[in-house]
């Protein structure tokens, strides 16, 4: 079903996909370079790739598990165009994916704008923010939270 998706999907769409496992690679250099030309913004993958290093050069975003270099078979028919469950997660045709090599976010589209307000104002208290600062709130955060889980050690062992 990933290969009918790099056909099917309309131009700037994200492909996500759950593999079922990970012994066998869903997409290599070929596909991505399809999918590349087809104006496929990207995969998402719950599962594994292989050709890295062809996929990297050819700068195609692809976003999954591992890698693994034997192929897989073209022989299981799955859906296209509805939710798929990647990574724990349940994505929708229509929701947004952000993803860098930090991670892969979803984003619900009746949501889009929440987040989009949530994101800026964290990443202007960010900006706005010294090292320094940063640390005093991270260094009283800590102190706390040893404490109490020491707190906690305690009484349990009073039990």
């Amino acid at each position: 079903m990933m290969h009918a998706a790099i056909y099917e999907a309309p131009r700037g769409s994200v492909v996500v996909l759950d593999a079922g496992d990970d012994k066998f690679a869903v997409a290599g250099g070929n596909v991505c370079a399809v999918a590349k030309q087809r104006g496929i913004a990207g995969f998402i993958i719950d599962g594994v790739i292989r050709d890295i290093a062809e996929i990297r050069d050819m700068e195609f975003p692809v976003y999954a598990r591992g890698v693994v270099p034997k192929p897989g078979k073209k022989a299981k028919l799955g859906e296209l165009g509805g939710s798929v469950t990647c990574g724990g997660i349940t994505v929708q045709t229509g929701d947004i994916v952000v993803a860098d090599e930090d991670g892969v976010v979803i984003i619900a589209w009746d949501e889009a704008v929440r987040v989009f307000e949530q994101t800026r104002k964290k990443v202007e208290q960010e900006r706005n923010q010294s090292l320094e600062e940063w640390q005093g709130t991270h260094s009283r955060k800590i102190r706390e939270l040893v404490s109490e889980l020491r707190a906690r050690s305690q009484a349990g062992a009073l039990l």
